[in-house]
């Protein structure tokens, strides 16, 4: 929603829905190339929302809008585009299929009732197509699959269907078959009709060949029996084993029901430039997909934490809505897309906005009550004002300043807090600088904007190595991130990225601190001798007191202390903090008149640094503790890689039927770039999480 040469605040008419049962929100998934940029663009052309499709070569979708996505001819953000079909509004909700972007996936999966999973007829069924089949398997949902590109030169529709049957289960079913012989046409299962498309929109509706009677014949048993499996009416089966012909609005209403449960998937064949199914797609989103109706909301509590009863998609209940999506606008601001889970958004109120849960994010708990100024319902980057937002309809708001991904827009006099949805951990690093002051603070208020926005970039703030690091979900999501900040006015480099190392002794040693001044007047005065001993790793400090006599003062050994405690967390060899060791105060002296506070803290700081040059300092490095799901394809070479990063693989245990699981511990120092390595190696069939697990030596002539 950036690109200010597309947008606008008027843009053709849009329509306020009052019925939430004419509301259809479909998520276009699938993997980066199969086509859903350009099936919503030729969906939009064959509805008339926009006079003519766009191209994604050309950069004139409307959905990529964003620079970065016409820059790379990919999608990098989500969209929305809706449109009318008959009397149902549709909201098309392009998503990314790069696993770089999977956070706006599951952005759109939040916001959608359904699902158009869209393959291309020539690639079959890879690695990452059943990552993103997983991904809305995981929330259950219901989803419909699209064989599209069907005038690619390798294209085989009915090779796709049956790799999406081995792939994805018995539960997939084509609803059209594609006509044989390579006539630009379908055939509907259902209706037992040839929809012949060689004359463009609309389809001219014959009987088919007679060639095709038994193909049909078959394929139409298989669905009607997936259907009735599905149908709420258990007599259903055994009218149609009997021989009774099932009505066709009988099947209909039944697909919608088999839809809804998420178990089965009716397959349609699309070409976006032929035209090819493209009003079997609308038909299908319409009357046979869920409506918000149907659709479990997710669960809510009070701001506080504490129970709240349920919602229903009431366009008269409670205000509840959540924005699934933020993004900064150089005309209009912050625009923030929501959607509307229960009540009416109506502009010239006020709301409450909610944000909690996200804190490890960088995205602290929030709440403030703002007012709505006006509602918009978005066409890519284009903003069509509309007069209110019921339950189940998506909307944009601009200029809700406290608005950020994930948050719960509800009303002032009820908060509601809705429980965020699960975002994935950015695994890769990537250290910015600023080149000059004023892009410091360019580049403060972009990374502000953009985290707001994006709850897969986690930015960080090293005090230990003095750098900014964004940590970012890959190679391709770095490359977003990077340009939108140079777009935004911040001249920036990256540079490598630095470990935090620490320090601790190798063996007891010995240190004598001695700070005597004498300027005339009030001098200064603190003799102390202290013990070093290392420790386990992760006990962390020890301070013991073994002075006899009063050689120190009672008051002035908490002064030790202090001073030993600064001068540990300074370092001492390299300027690390040195952790794991025991220091003990054994001697000192001290002068009725010129010891202090401050001077006993100075000689425990200069005792300890004598004691590091008598002994010997050891560098320690962190040591991650890494989980790593692979195919068994893969093993050996995850296994591999794991060993020459220093790894020590604690051991492997097979998770899901040709896969398994690798549990290792690997220095950070060899991680930095393992999410991008781990992709290369696997094919992007590998995932992994990482977590500290403590400091361990760092071996001698290991630069890091």
């Amino acid at each position: 929603m950036a690109d200010k040469q597309a947008r606008s605040t008027e843009s053709g008419a849009a329509v306020a829905v009052d019925d939430p049962a004419k509301v259809r929100n479909v998520v276009l998934v699938g993997p980066s190339g199969s086509g859903k940029t350009t099936l919503t663009e030729a969906l939009l052309a064959a509805s008339g929302t926009v006079p003519r499709a766009g191209s994604v070569v050309e950069g004139t979708t409307v959905c990529d809008h964003d620079p970065a996505a016409v820059r790379q001819q990919r999608s990098v953000g989500l969209s929305v585009a809706p449109l009318l079909h008959g009397d149902v509004k549709i909201n098309l909700i392009d998503t990314p299929g790069y696993a770089d972007f999977v956070g706006e996936l599951r952005a759109g999966l939040r916001a959608a009732d359904a699902a158009l999973f869209v393959v291309c007829a020539a690639e079959g069924v890879d690695a990452a197509t059943a990552a993103v089949w997983a991904e809305c398997a995981a929330v259950g949902m219901p989803r419909a699959v699209v064989i599209a590109r069907l005038d690619h030169a390798r294209a085989d529709a009915d090779a796709e269907i049956a790799a999406c049957q081995e792939a994805f289960g018995a539960g997939v079913l084509p609803l059209y078959l594609p006509a044989s012989g390579g006539k630009p046409g379908l055939i509907g299962l259902i209706t037992r009709r040839y929809y012949d498309y060689a004359n463009g929109l609309p389809a001219t509706v014959t009987d088919p060949d007679d060639a095709d009677l038994d193909r049909i014949a078959t394929a139409r048993d298989e669905l009607i029996e997936g259907i009735i499996a599905e149908s709420e009416d258990e007599t259903l089966m055994d009218r149609y084993l009997a021989g009774e012909d099932i009505a066709e609005a009988t099947l209909i209403s039944d697909l919608e029901t088999a839809v809804a449960h998420g178990s089965f998937h009716p397959v349609i064949p699309v070409c976006a430039t032929t035209g090819v199914g493209l009003t079997e797609v609308l038909d299908g989103m319409a009357r046979a997909f869920p409506s918000p109706l149907e659709h479990p909301l997710p669960e809510v509590t009070a701001p506080d934490g504490s129970a709240h009863a349920p919602l229903k998609a009431d366009p008269d209940g409670p205000l509840v809505a959540e924005v699934v999506r933020t993004a900064a606008d150089s005309y209009v601001g912050r625009v923030s897309l929501v959607r509307v889970f229960s009540g009416t958004l109506r502009p010239e109120r006020p709301v409450h906005v909610s944000g909690h849960g996200l804190a490890e994010r960088g995205h602290e708990d929030h709440d403030a009550d703002e007012r709505v100024a006006h509602l918009y319902s978005p066409l890519g980057a284009n903003l069509r004002e509309v007069s209110h937002c019921v339950a189940g309809d998506l909307c944009a708001l601009t200029k809700i300043g406290s608005a950020e991904t994930g948050d719960t827009v509800s009303s002032p006099d009820d908060p509601i807090l809705m429980r965020p949805w699960t975002m994935p951990e950015p695994l890769l690093p990537v250290a910015v600088i600023a080149k000059t002051r004023s892009d410091e603070d360019t580049l403060a208020r972009n990374l502000a904007r953009l985290v707001a926005g994006d709850p897969t970039l986690r930015l960080e703030r090293n005090a230990e190595t003095s750098q900014l690091v964004l940590w970012c979900m890959g190679e391709a999501h770095a490359d977003v991130v990077l340009s939108r900040l140079r777009a935004g006015g911040a001249d920036i480099d990256t540079e490598p990225v630095r470990i935090s190392l620490r320090e601790t002794f190798a063996g007891p040693a010995k240190g004598h601190g001695r700070h005597v001044k004498q300027s005339g007047g009030h001098g200064q005065y603190a003799v102390c001798d202290i013990e070093v001993v290392p420790l386990e790793r992760g006990a962390g400090f020890e301070f013991v007191d073994k002075v006899v006599g009063g050689a120190v003062p009672h008051q002035f050994i908490p002064s030790v202390e202090k001073g030993v405690r600064a001068q540990l967390a300074r370092g001492l060899a390299d300027g690390h903090p040195v952790i794991d060791v025991r220091v003990t105060l054994v001697d000192g002296k001290a002068h009725s008149v010129d010891s202090s506070d401050a001077a006993f803290q100075t000689a425990g700081s200069l005792a300890l640094k004598d004691a590091a040059a008598n002994g010997r300092i050891r560098l320690l490095e962190p040591l991650e503790e890494v989980v790593v799901i692979a195919p068994d394809d893969h093993l050996g070479t995850v296994l591999g890689d794991l060993s020459s990063r220093r790894g020590r693989v604690l051991g492997t245990e097979a998770v899901a039927e040709g896969r398994s699981v690798v549990k290792a511990e690997v220095p950070a120092t060899e991680l930095l770039r393992y999410a991008i390595d781990l992709r290369s190696l696997t094919s992007g069939t590998a995932t992994f999480t990482r977590h500290h697990a403590r400091f361990e030596p760092l071996p001698e002539g290991v630069r890091t």
